[in-house]
């Protein structure tokens, strides 16, 4: 706590004195400050145009764009545009920030101490050659001293020099874009979302094995991770975590929309359709991802002869909370198809009997129902691999696509 309150202190002491510095445009580097000392670092550009500010956070290949930027006096307000979470932050002497960054959960407030300098456009410090290239396929087990299993994932990596770019992917998504650095043998990974915050740091023993990892997750949550090169590693069938119960199984809902009207699948407008059932929440990357290639694909074939419907699980019960968390994603996508509340949280563990008991449960989000034009289930998918995976996201495109035509015909 020493550590946050002395961030705090210095952050509200500098709102009440007059600084001269402006807040700078162009790159930063910027630092999650948790109490253990694992620092989360990641990268943004800020743009001025005509006195309007906004933010690209930057992580590999995507930039975010934050256009909720706020100066007022020597005091900075930046809200994330997902996930309900934001930066307050104080503008220093030197041109820096310091301040806190804020997680709105459902119950609570949770916050963490953040600095940021501009002028910054690195990650991290390589100070040594790289001795290994982790380029490939590296099956990755982690452990925490708050469970007794370990759980699994496939890192993938592809490094240009000291420069490494990938992701995990696991069972139920993937971890989305990574950035990082091999500096001599240790390897050093990050990314920030508003949701996704994780850091990792690991010892690269030889060609095949890295060791020693630390994984930070969030303000206060740590694994510990080792991997090994395996080419030909490999997760579950995504189709086969979470199944219907019965062969041509039925839907069977009735939700309310943003608007409170409630919304059935057996409405007229869904009948001799091919429909998809998206299961998603406005807290979640992985849905996120998924919802960006959706609502521009449904824009340019929901004359087909398809509809889609998103079913959000918002991390309260409450209407008007889920409402305004869903509202602000959807109109964020442009998402021009239903989207309703079903008043059911991700943590329920009933939540699929409560929804949709059609299914044998509900194991992550996104999950994504195929419908034929019959009304009857043909395919579960559970997770989904977005943009920061590459190739797998091309084959899922590729996937997707071949499994619409063949409903729609």
């Amino acid at each position: 706590m020493k550590r946050l309150l002395f961030i705090t202190l210095a952050a509200l002491a500098a709102c009440g004195t007059q600084q001269k510095a402006q807040l700078a445009t162009g790159a930063w580097q910027a630092h999650l400050l948790r109490e253990d000392g694992g620092d989360i670092v990641f990268n943004f550009e800020l743009l001025d145009s005509a006195g309007k500010k906004t933010i690209h956070i930057l992580n590999a290949g995507e930039r975010m764009l934050v256009d909720d930027v706020r100066q007022e006096g020597d005091s900075v307000f930046i809200r994330m545009p997902f996930f309900d979470n934001e930066f307050r932050a104080a503008l220093q002497a030197d041109g820096s920030l310091q301040g806190l960054w804020i997680r709105h959960l459902a119950d609570k407030d949770a916050t963490i101490a953040f600095k940021a300098k501009p002028g910054i456009s690195e990650r991290f410090a390589s100070t040594q050659a790289p001795k290994f290239n982790i380029s490939g396929r590296w099956p990755t087990y982690f452990t925490s001293p708050n469970r007794k299993d370990s759980s699994f994932a496939i890192g993938e990596f592809s490094q240009n020099g000291s420069i490494v770019h990938g992701t995990f992917l696991t069972t139920t998504g993937d971890y989305r874009y990574l950035q990082g650095v091999v500096d001599g043998d240790s390897l050093k990974l990050s990314t920030f979302d508003g949701s996704h915050a994780y850091q990792f740091n690991a010892l690269i023993t030889n060609d095949s094995t890295i060791s020693n990892g630390v994984f930070y997750q969030g303000i206060t949550n740590k694994e510990i991770f080792s991997a090994r090169k395996d080419s030909s590693a490999k997760l579950q069938d995504a189709t086969t975590l979470a199944t219907v119960k019965e062969t041509g199984a039925v839907l069977d809902f009735s939700f309310p929309d943003l608007d409170g009207n409630k919304v059935s699948i057996k409405d007229e407008q869904f009948k001799n359709k091919a429909v998809i059932v998206q299961l998603s929440g406005s807290w979640c990357p992985n849905c996120m991802d998924e919802t960006a290639y959706l609502s521009d694909w449904y824009k340019k074939n929901k004359d087909r002869g398809v509809a889609i419907i998103m079913l959000c699980y918002e991390r309260t019960t409450d209407f008007e909370k889920s409402r305004k968390a869903a509202a602000g994603f959807a109109k964020r996508f442009d998402v021009t198809y239903p989207v309703l509340l079903t008043g059911v949280t991700p943590a329920d563990p009933q939540k699929a009997e409560k929804t949709l008991p059609q299914l044998t449960g509900i194991k992550g989000f996104p999950t994504t129902i195929y419908i034929d034009k019959s009304g009857r289930v043909k395919e579960v998918h559970t997770g989904f691999n977005g943009p920061g995976t590459g190739e797998h996201y091309e084959a899922y495109k590729k996937e997707f696509n071949a499994l619409m035509d063949g409903l729609l015909k």
